[in-house]
């Protein structure tokens, strides 16, 4: 990955600004709070950097008060742009013989340092406001699923969220992935 474009006062200060713009996403939590664990993790700050940079808008929209961790989400509006166009994981990339995509979102979330997001985290975050009206993002696939060649992903249509199934080794302009990250 390129050098990062955004100094770590910089990238505290897009996180602010979008944390206090999308309250209704984090109606409980303080910011000071999660800028001092931002602070004192500047490896979490540097991969939230990276989500910023290609497209993803990170933003809290939860506090897990078992572990102790805030929970990031990718929150723009659609599928981060610079994650557009992969398959789904490494071994549908080398399946794919022909017009092969420059990578897969298995492999590209791992360069940034986040996961996909599973089927219950995107329900959650179609909750917090209305993502993928346009595009749609890849998900964590169950093994069961992708031990048959499928992975899943998600869009909200009319209203409502879909989950559906496509051959891994697929890719769309307008398919991309969203990411978790936990602080």
């Amino acid at each position: 990955m390129a050098s990062l474009k955004f100094s770590s006062e910089e990238m505290l200060s897009i996180l602010k600004t979008r944390f206090l713009k999308n309250m209704h996403r984090h109606a409980d939590l303080d910011w000071q709070k999660i800028q001092q664990k931002l602070e004192t993790n500047p490896k979490k700050l540097s991969v939230l950097q990276k989500m910023e940079e290609t497209g993803g808008e990170p933003d809290v929209v939860a506090f897990d008060e078992k572990s102790g961790e805030y929970i990031f989400f990718d929150c723009a509006a659609e599928s981060p742009k610079e994650r557009r166009s992969f398959c789904y994981d490494p071994d549908a990339l080398e399946k794919r013989k022909e017009n092969k995509p420059k990578n897969n979102a298995i492999d590209a979330a791992a360069e940034i340092g986040i996961e996909l997001l599973t089927e219950e985290d995107y329900r959650y975050l179609q909750t917090l406001g209305s993502f993928d009206t346009k595009t749609s993002s890849w998900l964590k696939t169950p093994d069961n699923i992708r031990k048959l060649g499928g992975a899943i992903f998600g869009d909200l249509r009319y209203g409502t969220v879909f989950i559906y199934h496509n051959g891994a080794e697929s890719y769309y302009a307008a398919r991309g992935f969203r990411g978790i990250l936990k602080v």
